[in-house]
């Protein structure tokens, strides 16, 4: 088979990064070809096969044409007759339109090569506006980019500035926002996918929230301290109304554990910060409501996700996780077979399980005896 590598392997590769994928394109088959091959079929919209050893996707080069709006109102055209430089014309950008074949020889039929030179972004043809997830990758192309000095050309800015009067980028579908939003969040500058999204004028239109909300330094400033996508998320959200997080949260159908972290980061922060100066019974009372015990993950997130936005905030709170720690684990050693040898059971119990938890945590903590720091 006529098989060539492309996309994100030759470009990592040729960057000097780790290539953690392999894609390839296979020109001049047919799916029947790939299937006697032992290959295994797992594309929807258009031919792509799993390697029946290495279980790398291969799939058969193919052209697209523009039929109805959105990203998903694409006719594809896959036959043995599209050439490898038809193939690499539909791509994004031209850093992603580089192919090498089995011989280690580069094709780059649009200066995919300069432009790695000169870091630039630029979109590889017109047909660039013809979908408007392009938007999202480059901006997310654009943060993960930015260490290595990369920026976006003008014509390709001004090309998804278009894009977006021209209402493209209203046909998004929800989780594939977000599915762009998460990547970009877990990598090196996430704070660069919503400045593009802004100077494109996209962020009104996908991220209103944001938009009168000073984050950026924020959410810069919480990616140096964590590699937790969910706690960067937290901090880029904190300073909105509960009610405004929990909608951007049903809008992108954002899963459990970012909507726990960012909801429990704005309802106990405060909390969080005033260990040194509460009663046992209140730091119990927050441990409960974060179900330190049955959710210890959780709980571990919240940790440090208020230890990060303290940090982000710039407030002294050294030893803050450490107290709730300890705080945690004192409930969680609390005996409590004396009520039940008692014949407490079921409600019962919640109040006086509650009152071993306090003495418990005014125990270990020593409390009053410890004061919030200077």
């Amino acid at each position: 088979m006529e098989c060539y590598l492309v996309g994100g392997a030759v470009r990592d590769a040729l960057l000097g990064c780790p290539v953690t994928e392999r894609d390839w394109v296979v020109v001049g088959e047919t799916p029947e070809a790939m299937l006697a091959a032992g290959f295994t079929p797992v594309g929807k919209d258009f031919p792509v096969f799993l390697h029946p050893v290495t279980h790398e996707e291969y799939a058969l080069a193919r052209t697209e044409r523009k039929s109805g709006p959105g990203y998903k109102g694409f006719t594809c055209y896959a036959a043995p007759d599209v050439t490898l430089i038809q193939d690499l014309q539909r791509r994004d950008l031209t850093i992603n339109a580089i192919a090498q074949s089995a011989e280690g020889v580069l094709i780059d039929p649009y200066g995919g090569q300069a432009d790695l030179t000169h870091r630039v972004l630029r979109h590889v043809s017109p047909a660039f506006e013809e979908d408007p997830v392009r938007i999202l990758r480059v901006a997310r192309f654009s943060a993960r980019l930015k260490k290595g000095g990369f920026t976006i050309a003008p014509d390709t800015l001004q090309l998804m500035q278009t894009m977006v009067k021209k209402g493209e980028i209203n046909a998004l579908v929800a989780e594939r926002v977000w599915q762009e939003t998460e990547k970009a969040l877990s990598g090196d500058n996430p704070a660069v996918f919503f400045e593009i999204l802004s100077q494109c004028q996209a962020l009104p239109i996908l991220w209103p929230e944001l938009q009168t909300l000073d984050y950026q330094e924020h959410l810069a400033t919480a990616a140096l301290l964590t590699q937790e996508s969910t706690i960067r998320f937290a901090v880029l959200v904190h300073r909105l109304e509960l009610s405004a997080t929990q909608g951007i949260i049903k809008r992108y159908k954002i899963g459990r554990v970012y909507q726990t972290v960012a909801q429990q980061l704005a309802r106990y922060f405060q909390a969080y910060l005033t260990i040194g100066e509460i009663a046992a019974e209140n730091i119990v009372d927050t441990l409960e409501k974060c179900d330190a015990i049955r959710k210890k993950n959780d709980f571990e997130r919240w940790l440090i996700a208020c230890s990060v936005l303290a940090q982000v905030l710039e407030i002294k709170a050294n030893e803050y996780a450490t107290w709730w720690r300890q705080a945690q684990q004192a409930i969680m050693e609390v005996d409590i077979n004396d009520l039940i040898q008692q014949g407490l059971s079921g409600a019962a119990l919640k109040e006086p399980i509650h009152q071993l938890r306090i003495q418990a945590v005014a125990k270990v903590l020593k409390k009053p005896s410890i004061k919030k720091e200077q």
